[in-house]
């Protein structure tokens, strides 16, 4: 996994929608964007999720357990994703880890056109949720999801969840 430091993506004080915007006070120690890029293989779902773990760990992002295992679910499941439905046509993909003072927003983003869409509860089929477990666990920590095209014609997919420091 290729840990490129600090990413060129959105920056935590740029604010958006749900996200807050600009401020005058110093940054928080663990807040900042980073961006891993990685091969669209296997091998790649857990490194991804070590290397976000790694991460906030490293950073000091004071996540509670709850919030963290959410957010490494999130990870393998958009990753597993592009593994599993854009390798073809995205032999790479980028996780970014961006943290503000009161949110975490993880987006992974790949080559491949095509939008995804979570798919309704059919509890006679294995797998293909991915997508709607995420929505809910955004949905149940207050946060939100969405997809995204990008320039290059692919697409990202982020979840921002607001940030509850460990008690």
């Amino acid at each position: 996994m290729d840990d490129q430091g600090r990413g060129s993506g959105p920056r935590p004080d740029e604010g958006g929608e749900g996200v807050p915007g600009p401020r005058s006070r110093e940054p928080l120690p663990w807040e900042g964007v980073w961006r891993f890029t990685a091969p669209a293989v296997d091998a790649s779902v857990p490194q991804a999720r070590h290397a976000v773990r790694d991460l906030l760990q490293r950073q000091g992002v004071p996540v509670s357990d709850e919030l963290a295992q959410g957010l490494l679910l999130i990870v393998s499941e958009l990753v597993t994703n592009v593994v599993k439905h854009a390798a073809l046509l995205s032999p790479t993909f980028a996780v970014e880890v961006a943290v503000g003072p009161e949110w975490v927003r993880i987006s992974v983003e790949d080559n491949h056109p095509y939008r995804p869409t979570a798919l309704e509860t059919d509890h006679g089929r294995t797998g293909g949720r991915g997508l709607l477990l995420v929505g809910e666990i955004a949905r149940e920590a207050g946060g939100v999801c969405d997809v995204e095209h990008t320039a290059a014609g692919g697409k990202v997919i982020w979840v921002a969840l607001p940030l509850k420091p460990a008690r």
